[in-house]
């Protein structure tokens, strides 16, 4: 499995707290798995959540019409670089 880079498992850890995946920990999610059907398998309510704890965390919203998401949502490792590009906070 490719190494995590720190706000990789910063955001990894936003993800299982924003859906409440209580048997997984940031370091066990693979950073080029996909976030949805294979990997963590989390579905569009679990984007929406998402999506919430990123806007309050790091100061920028992701739309839900947003032409990028399934690029962007495509990994840990994707969303992380996303977040690095976008963050205010």
């Amino acid at each position: 499995m490719p190494t995590s880079s720190p706000l990789e498992l910063e955001v990894a850890q936003l993800i299982i707290d924003a859906v409440h995946l209580e048997d997984i920990k940031a370091e066990e999610i693979d950073p080029e798995a996909a976030l949805f059907r294979e990997g963590l398998r989390l579905d569009s309510i679990d984007a929406l959540e998402i999506a919430l704890a990123i806007s309050r965390r790091y100061g920028f919203q992701l739309r839900a019409d947003g032409k990028d998401n399934i690029s962007i949502f495509a990994s840990l490792r994707s969303l992380s670089q996303h977040i690095e590009k976008n963050r205010v906070k």
